[in-house]
């Protein structure tokens, strides 16, 4: 969201710190003597600070706004102050959904995220950093059978820091070979420890859901395999169907159901289904469902006629829609933490 309920004077010791760390350079954040000549509607939005960087001095515009402003209305500001100022203009704010970091970098928006993303295209820099101290495997992503297995633990109330993976992956049909690749990338990826007791493993983080969540995320992937397009039929009706994609996210959201049902299907469920003969369709066509075939199984909810949250949030989190990327933001505060 472009908004920050954080007060500027933390988000500027924020920026200064990212910047730093970020380049390795001295960025220290001074007052601007001629803020107080702007005009009411940039003070009364924005704290404005300069810097030297890299030689050149650089306004930061740190939002202040509690309430979200639109990406054309912050676009329209930022300009205002460059042409005011004669100086580059970097927009600062505390949070951004990835679809507004997208609009800001088309149209060329220098903007920083402390801690997250640093944008100046006037300098030559586009740095994005998740986490200051980024996990041994980053960037390598998780399989398949290890994602839906922190997933299904992520979900479970109350949150347990310590956990059998061979419960858990037990309980998923997973097997004992896949149950070891599943501790070994978790291990190499710092998301969890292994700590063994006789015969038996346990896998333990100090860390709490929504942090495990957070440093886990940059090596998630969208679940689904494959879409495709099909009518329902008699000869295949797989129990325990669940809603997909947007028809999920409508129903966790106030976002609008979609002109047709989107279904997850398991790959046992796939498999199942062109045994049967399904028919997938060349295209859209009256009296068709959209079938997402996932690497995982959709169903670790069992007590939901949708796909979980987090998975959800994965198999749409690049889409381009904004009205999707503000529902999803909504789903985000129902997550199990």
């Amino acid at each position: 969201m472009l908004s920050n309920a954080a007060f500027p004077s933390s988000l500027e010791a924020d920026a200064s710190a990212y910047l730093r760390e970020a380049l390795g350079l001295a960025a220290e954040v001074q007052a601007w003597p001629a803020a107080a000549k702007l005009p009411y509607f940039l003070t009364d939005g924005f704290e404005v600070r300069a810097l030297s960087l890299l030689g050149r001095q650089i306004l930061l515009a740190i939002d202040r706004r509690t309430e979200k402003q639109g990406l054309a209305h912050v676009r329209g500001q930022m300009d205002k102050l460059h042409r005011l100022a004669g100086l580059p203009v970097v927009y600062v704010t505390g949070a951004m959904a990835s679809y507004e970091r997208r609009h800001l970098i088309e149209q060329k928006v220098p903007f920083l995220v402390p801690g997250n993303q640093l944008y100046l295209p006037d300098l030559g820099v586009d740095l994005r950093e998740h986490f200051r101290r980024p996990p041994a495997a980053a960037g390598v992503a998780l399989s398949p059978a290890t994602q839906a297995m922190l997933i299904a633990v992520l979900l479970h109330q109350p949150w347990r820091g310590e956990w059998q993976p061979a419960e858990v992956m037990g309980e998923l049909g997973y097997t004992a070979m896949t149950l070891s690749r599943a501790v070994k990338e978790l291990v190499a990826a710092d998301v969890a420890t292994l700590r063994t007791e006789g015969r038996a493993r346990w896998l333990h983080t100090e860390h709490s859901a929504h942090e495990t969540w957070q440093h886990a995320k940059p090596l998630l992937r969208s679940p689904v395999k494959k879409r495709f397009w099909a009518r329902p039929f008699k000869k295949w009706q797989p129990p325990h169907i669940k809603l997909a994609s947007l028809s999920a996210l409508a129903r966790h959201s106030m976002l609008a159901e979609p002109p047709w049902p989107i279904f997850a299907l398991s790959p046992a469920q796939w498999k199942a289904a062109v045994e049967a003969g399904i028919e997938a369709l060349p295209a859209q066509l009256p009296g068709a469902c959209e079938w997402e075939v996932w690497h995982y199984s959709p169903a670790l909810v069992a007590d939901s006629d949708t796909v979980d949250p987090l998975s959800l949030a994965l198999s749409l989190q690049e889409h381009s829609d904004e009205r999707v990327q503000l529902a999803l933001d909504e789903l985000e505060g129902q997550f199990p933490w």
